[in-house]
């Protein structure tokens, strides 16, 4: 599992080590947001009403969900279940409260930690998407500043400042988990 604050990279980083491990699948997050400019559904996020998120919680479907910034995420169970009866190992990318309930329900799962280099290049990255207000960005800073602190309950941690060294970095660690018998 990634998490990290918005705008740390973990996304980018989960994509480049699905595209580079062909025993690694991403898992994709339901969420009540709507998509940003460039997001499809299906590949990026599975865009769903309130109303269909609520339905998923109360059958059971979700492995983990919590409010971010105003929107309900999540991981549907089923995808996940089917990708591990293949033999794949799953990564997910999800916030610091999703992890912790995967923790509990999975506690062989391995905990990933993106930390960004500093917190000015993590204003800077937020800025440079050009998805956000500026009152976002403020709240969203507010919230990284509280899931860095949780950053010392993950497995590992690794920072983001450079992808190529990021991405060694953690593929290293799920070669590791994997010699060891445990899972991502």
């Amino acid at each position: 599992m990634l998490s990290a604050p918005s705008g740390a990279g973990k996304t980018t980083l989960a994509e480049q080590l699905v595209r580079r491990d062909r025993r690694l699948a991403r898992s994709v997050s339901v969420t009540t947001r709507a998509p940003r400019p460039g997001e499809h559904q299906g590949r990026d996020y599975h865009f769903v009403t309130r109303r269909q998120f609520q339905r998923y919680r109360s059958s059971q479907a979700l492995l983990e969900w919590a409010r971010v910034h105003g929107h309900w995420y999540g991981t549907r169970r089923a995808p996940i279940e089917r990708a591990l009866k293949a033999g794949r190992d799953i990564l997910l990318t999800i916030d610091v409260q999703g992890a912790a309930q995967v923790k509990r329900r999975c506690p062989e799962a391995i905990l990933l930690f993106v930390r960004p280099p500093d917190f000015a290049t993590l204003r800077r990255r937020l800025v440079g998407r050009h998805t956000e207000t500026p009152a976002a960005i403020v709240r969203r800073l507010r919230v990284a500043r509280r899931e860095l602190r949780c950053a010392r309950w993950y497995d590992e941690a690794v920072v983001n400042d450079r992808l190529t060294v990021a991405v060694r970095r953690v593929r290293a660690i799920i070669r590791a988990a994997r010699r060891r018998g445990t899972r991502t």
